[in-house]
């Protein structure tokens, strides 16, 4: 069995083929983009009657959010402080369009999803170098802890 990669190691590996400013810039729109997507999609996953009835604030993004948290805390607990709160900031936003919006949420998040994934593409066209996931499917997860790990360098705090 291969050795756990430490936070550092992951964030060198991803940074590899993030160095162009421009590349960077489309990053900090289209990664949290696409993580507010994919728990868009995943809370409009229809939950069985019954079990709403026994626990009726239950919802798949729930599941998603659990299990994602307990990836990141294990690359790194203070890091997945911060990530949790993004979690929270996303779970909201989608409770509230889920509440306002004229459209399903799904719906709303295909949209963004193709629109975020055609920015990330022309991010690595500029920059020259494969998406990261292509290497590994972890990357999809790296790449919010990646930039939150800079929120964390600018706020002078470890993680």
């Amino acid at each position: 069995m291969a050795a756990k990669k430490s936070a550092d190691q992951w964030f060198a590996e991803y940074g590899e083929s993030h160095q162009d400013d421009t590349n960077e810039t489309i990053h900090w729109i289209c990664v949290p983009l696409i993580f507010f997507c994919v728990l868009g999609f995943v809370l409009s996953i229809p939950v069985p009657r019954a079990w709403l009835e026994v626990t009726p604030w239950f919802n798949w993004a729930l599941v998603a959010i659990a299990l994602t948290f307990g990836f990141y805390v294990r690359l790194s607990p203070r890091l997945s402080a911060g990530l949790l709160c993004f979690m929270a900031v996303c779970y909201a936003g989608l409770a509230t369009l889920e509440a306002l919006a004229p459209w399903p949420v799904w719906k709303i998040c295909l949209v963004v999803f193709v629109l975020a994934w055609i920015g990330q593409f022309i991010g690595h066209k500029i920059e020259g170098q494969k998406p990261s996931f292509f290497k590994d499917l972890v990357f999809l997860l790296i790449g919010p802890a990646w930039l939150m790990s800079m929120v964390y360098k600018k706020l002078d705090q470890s993680y």
